[in-house]
This record gives C-alpha cells, structure tokens and sequence, in this order.
C-alpha cells in the first residue's frame, strides 16, 4: 500500500506569488514534502527554495524572463499571486489573470506528462457563469496593453476589477480543461473565503467588516494560509490524478450553501452588521 499518496518526493514545480500568505504557507509545505521547489514574486520568499526569480506579472517581458531564468521541465505550477481592489483595476485584472496566463502558458512546453497547474481565484468570482459573454470579452485580449484599455474603457460596467479578474480564472480554467487533459496536465483552481492574512486588511477598506464577517460567517472565522494551501498541494498531487477542470470552493461550506438558499448572503451581511 503506498504511503506517499502525494507524491512530491522529488518533483520539480514553481511556485509564483511565495513572498507572504497562502504562497509562503505554500511553498514551505512543498519543501517539507520533498519537492525541489523554484519560487517567483515581487518580493523575496522567507522560505529555504531551491531558486528564487524575481517576476512582475504586469510586464511580459518580465514574466518571459522569469520563466527563462527557472527552466528546465517542470511537474507542477502554483498561481498564487494576485492584487486586491486598492490597487488600479487596470493592475488587478493585469497581474490576477492576463500575468497568471502568460505565466502558465509560456510554462505549457516544459510541463511534464503528468503534470498539473493549480491557480487561486476567489469567491468573488463565483458568479462567472452568469457573466460569460463580457468574461469571454475581456479574456480574448492576449495583448496586455490592449487588454488594459478595454477595462478602462469599460470600467463602470465592468464592475469590481478583483471580481472581473477570478471570474476570467474560472472560465479559463475549465476551457483549458478538456484540451490540456489530451497532453496529460490537468489545470484546477480554487475558490477561497477570506483568509487571515495581511491582504485581508486591503479587502477590508473596500468590501468592510461586514461583508467580510458574512463570508466568514459559514465557519465563524477567518481561514489560514495553510488551510487554503493544502487543497492547492492536493490538487497538484497524484492523490488527485484524475481532477481536472474544477473550480473548488474552499470556504467552509458558505458556496453550497448559497448555492442551495440555505444561507442568505444579505442577511448575513445584516446580521453582521447588527453584531458590529
């Protein structure tokens, strides 16, 4: 009977967005597991990696750069990086999706069979289905500039640029899907509540405390790094082998929920609010 369900032992992967939260959390548990782990951010990683690149996903030709720098093959990508709301929008839905793309897709050739690539989205972005035709509008830009100028031209009806940015995650994850798994590399993401992490105060500025305590509501707490990083590392796994094209919540049960009318978001929103 195996006992190494994981598998990790020995593989190489990257890890994009290691400097704080679920990156770190992320990458330290990928080198306890064994794995030779190659980290990129803005900013250094606290964690003992293998090599460290240093990559603004705002800018192509760093993003092409970074992926020359690291090389060789790979067993897994972790898209982790993203910005919130208080920054441009122009910025976020540049480094949360059009930056996680490029990414990924200049890693596509060097992608071992077998291989996985999982990215953090967010409940923000739940709603994606119901949104397709502008999602699929903006995704169609694969030039960065010209990407950035359709927001802006379109900002007022597009709406929360963070939302804009996971929803374009979603769908892009399960579109990949099904040509991927023909070259034998699954592609998932996840879909967090709000976790205890320094982004949380930026989060806090635009949505306030409570809609933030409505989405923690579920659990009655914030999620850890850790516990959002361990759904990523299992599904990149082997344990995990035949998932491909799944957008999995990770919040503690408040997506099903809502999904079925057993929560009610805006009296959620009122009961925190009454609590505060």
């Amino acid at each position: 009977m195996a006992t190494d369900i994981l598998g990790y032992e020995g593989k190489r992967v990257v890890v994009m967005g290691c400097f704080s939260g679920i990156g770190e959390a992320c990458a330290q548990t990928l080198v306890d597991l064994g794995a030779e782990v190659h980290g990129a951010d803005i900013k250094p990683s606290p964690v003992n990696l293998d090599s460290f690149t240093e990559v603004d996903l705002k800018k192509p030709d760093s993003i092409a750069a970074g992926i020359a720098k690291i090389g060789g093959k790979v067993d897994a990508l972790f898209n982790i990086s993203g910005l919130p709301q208080t920054f441009p929008g122009e910025d976020v839905v540049t480094v949360n999706f059009l930056g996680i793309r490029a990414w990924t897709e200049g890693w596509l050739p060097n992608i071992n069979s077998g291989g996985a690539i999982v990215s953090v989205s967010s409940l923000a972005g739940m709603g994606y289905l119901g949104r397709q035709p502008l999602v699929r509008e903006f995704m169609d830009f694969t030039d960065f500039a010209e990407a950035r100028q359709w927001y802006l031209d379109r900002a007022e009806e597009v709406g929360d640029p963070y939302t804009l940015s996971k929803e374009a995650i979603n769908t892009w994850t399960q579109m990949s899907a099904p040509d991927l798994i023909g070259r034998d590399i699954r592609i998932n993401c996840t879909m967090p509540s709000p976790i205890d992490t320094p982004m949380l105060g930026e989060f806090r500025k635009v949505a306030g405390d409570a809609v933030l305590g409505a989405f923690a509501k579920a659990k009655g707490r914030y999620s850890s790094p850790e516990e959002q990083a361990m759904p990523l590392i299992l599904l990149n796994s082997d344990a995990a082998r035949f998932i491909s094209g799944v957008c999995l919540p990770v919040d503690a049960g408040l997506a099903g929920g809502l999904a079925t009318g057993v929560l009610d978001m805006q009296k959620m929103i009122a009961e925190a609010m009454a609590e505060a």
